[in-house]
């Protein structure tokens, strides 16, 4: 009887196990999968997949740049500060990619502290590509920016195709524009 028992437990917490490793398994695959078709969506700020809102602003020359000017090519739409170590740190990076990618690339770095001395930065870190002023924040709340750097890559349709919220480096740049 003890025996019967005894086997009938085991064979109660072996069936448990079968059954939650089977579900288990079948869990992680649903998420991989989720994951790998929108793996960028959980991130704050404008989702993946949807159109990058239009919008108009100065360069630091005095120009007026409107992002739907540049239909038709790959944009790197970049939000910065200028007292923030990490977009220090990417600048160079970023100045890096823009002397090689030619006019292949857009480089739009939006910057969101115009009240500071964002010429005096751009000098410091020879920066050559434009550099837009978001003096009303409009742009900065309408791509829900959350932390800087976050840095939008979006299609020759407008798109967005990825996005990152930290310092780049060049090798990085490179791999998120090679797929889009």
């Amino acid at each position: 009887m003890l025996k019967k028992i005894i086997a009938a437990i085991v064979f109660v917490v072996l069936t448990t196990a079968v059954i939650v490793h089977a579900m288990n398994n079948d869990s992680v695959q649903q998420t991989t999968e989720s994951q790998s078709q929108n793996s960028e969506d959980h991130l704050p700020g404008l989702k993946v997949g949807v159109k990058a809102p239009d919008f108009e602003l100065k360069s630091l020359n005095g120009d007026t740049v409107r992002l739907s000017d540049y239909k038709g090519k790959k944009i790197i739409l970049n939000f910065w500060a200028t007292w923030c170590p990490p977009c220090k740190k990417e600048m160079p990076e970023i100045e890096k990619y823009y002397k090689k990618a030619g006019r292949d690339v857009i480089i739009l770095a939006v910057n969101i502290d115009p009240q500071y001395d964002v010429a005096g930065f751009a000098k410091k870190w020879d920066v050559h590509f434009p550099i837009l002023l978001d003096e009303k924040d409009e742009v900065n709340n309408n791509y829900q920016i959350m932390t800087v750097p976050t840095t939008y890559f979006i299609d020759e349709k407008g798109l967005i195709q990825s996005k990152y919220l930290t310092s780049l480096t060049e090798e990085k740049i490179k791999i998120f524009v090679d797929n889009m």
